[in-house]
This record gives structure tokens, sequence and C-alpha cells, in this order.
């Protein structure tokens, strides 16, 4: 079984944030134990006396407002932040990073959270979808495992629907469960989900890359194409600068770009919608020969003739 633990960065409710992100870090099952035994050695070298007592959370590391690491420096804050980051570099090949970023004023009519874990329910599913593919016989479920909140009842009957009724993509059919919500100071895997869930809002919020370079090789992949990194806001222009190096998340545009893109991805679905959409709806483009617009209908005509 492949564990998916996550975890958020940002607020909801804090309108100097402008985006929210719900990311982790998907691990097999017995890969779990390695990473606590890995955090918990990095936890001792930080507190020898009360080991167990270190809790690994990002934001508080950064500010640095609370012990143990009100008494280090900036230098070794950071450096702190990437030594936990470090642990999903060091993982077997099956450890992969998930991580979906809301710009909140995209949806003002809508919870980002909701979208957020909507969005990486189905990229989990699809994931697992190409494990079992590659599986003999040997199939694969997945388990959602998320930090305590205030969302745990609403994200529960959110995946249940998901099963059943299916999400805008289609109906999940490779996660065993209903999410289980822990606390996060007793899951070592939970506290590493919190930095790759940091990493990307760092990111997006302050254009940070220092984290997210640490691991951004790990973000789930296959042909060269990232799966487990999307980007949810109403214009492509309000994510085009945080692309990074030869990182590319998966820019949406908005809920249709985002079905669009599933569609050109896996070519089990029809791609009918696709070129229907792009004949009906896209107005023509003053450049569109110009490769480099980035434009939605100038992106979206790209994307469909690859």
């Amino acid at each position: 079984m492949h564990l998916l633990y996550l975890d958020d960065a940002g607020s909801v409710k804090n309108p100097n944030e402008q985006y929210l992100v719900l990311g982790g870090v998907s691990v097999f099952e017995a890969q779990s134990h390695w990473v606590t035994q890995e955090l918990d050695q990095l936890a001792e070298n930080i507190d020898p006396v009360d080991p167990h007592g270190v809790e690994f959370h990002a934001s508080e590391i950064f500010s640095r407002r609370s012990m143990p690491w009100k008494g280090m420096n900036r230098d070794q804050a950071r450096a702190a932040i990437k030594a936990v980051l470090q642990v999903l570099t060091k993982s077997y090949e099956t450890a992969r990073a998930f991580a979906c970023v809301v710009h909140k004023d995209s949806f003002p009519n809508q919870d980002p959270m909701e979208i957020a874990f909507e969005d990486l329910c189905k990229r989990f599913d699809l994931f697992l979808e190409r494990v079992n593919a590659n599986q003999d016989g040997d199939t694969q479920r997945g388990l959602l495992i998320l930090d305590k909140t205030t969302y745990e009842t609403t994200l529960q009957q959110l995946a249940l629907k998901f099963r059943t009724l299916g999400t805008h993509w289609g109906v999940i059919q490779n996660i065993a469960d209903t999410p289980l919500f822990v606390n996060s100071q007793a899951s070592r895997v939970i506290q590493l989900a919190d930095h790759v869930a940091y990493s990307v809002f760092r990111l997006y919020q302050a254009n940070d890359t220092q984290y997210f370079n640490v691991i951004a090789s790990r973000f789930d992949s296959e042909e060269g194409k990232i799966h487990g990194l999307g980007a949810c806001a109403a214009e492509i222009n309000l994510l085009r600068k945080r692309r990074i190096g030869p990182y590319f998340p998966d820019f949406s545009a908005n809920r249709t770009t985002m079905h669009l893109k599933i569609v050109k991805i896996w070519p089990r679905f029809s791609t009918f919608s696709l070129r229907s959409f792009l004949r009906r709806r896209l107005l023509v483009h003053k450049e569109r020969d110009n490769p480099t617009c980035m434009c939605i209908a100038c992106f979206s005509r790209r994307y469909a003739a690859q």
C-alpha cells in the first residue's frame, strides 16, 4: 500500500497571503519507518536531551519564535528546513512528492482547500494507476493521511463523494478508504509533508526557490512530465513567473483547463472535448505564431499540438 501524507501551508483566511498549498509525500508502507528513523536522528542532533519533543514544523523553524528554534540564527534555521527535505531526496525512488497550489483570489466563491484536495486525490489516483499498470497482478491501493484540522469532516465527506460520484476528472478507483487524520506531533512523515508544502508555498508566495530546489526532482513524474505538482489560478499569467529552471508545474488556467490537461496526458479519456473547446471557445490571438505568448488561447493551442 502507498501512503500519501498531506499537510497545508498558507492560510485560507489570511488576506496577506495570495496562495494556499496542500502538499506532501507518498511512501510505500514500509518506508514510513525509515523516514521516522531519519527524522528522529535529526531531532537528536538538535536536542539530545529531549529529541521526541522536537516537532519539525517548517513555518516555526523559519520564524525562530519558539524553542528549540529560537536560539538559531537565520542560516541555521534554513539549514534545518533543508535537512528535513533532504530526507525525501535520500529515500527510495518509490517516494514521490505531491502538491497543489491555489491562487485564492481566483476562486472567491470556492474553498481553496477543497480545490487542492480534489486535485491531489486525482493525481494520487493516477499515480497508483501507473504503478498498477507495471505490476503483475500485485495491485496497490492508496491511503490519504492528513494532519488534524478543522477540515477533517469536510475532507472525509469529499473523499467519499469522489469514490462514488467522481471528481471533475472521473471516479477515484485506487484509494482504499476515507482519509485518516493524525496529530502531526506523533507522525514524523506528516512533519516531512509539512516541509514539502511549505517549500512550494515559499516558491509561490515569496519567490523563494531555495527549499523547493531541494525536492524539485522528487515530484511525481513520467517521461519528463511532472504530474505531482499542480497549480490553479484564473489566469496562467498569475503563475507564469513561478516556473523555476527545468521544473514546470501543471499550470491550470481554470477548472475546465485542468480537465483538458488530464485528458491530454491520459489517453484513456476522449480528446474530443479538447478539440471542440479549442475550435469553438478560443479566439484567434494576434500573436498566434509567437511561441512565447502565455495567454490562455496560445498556451492551450500549443499544448493541444504536442
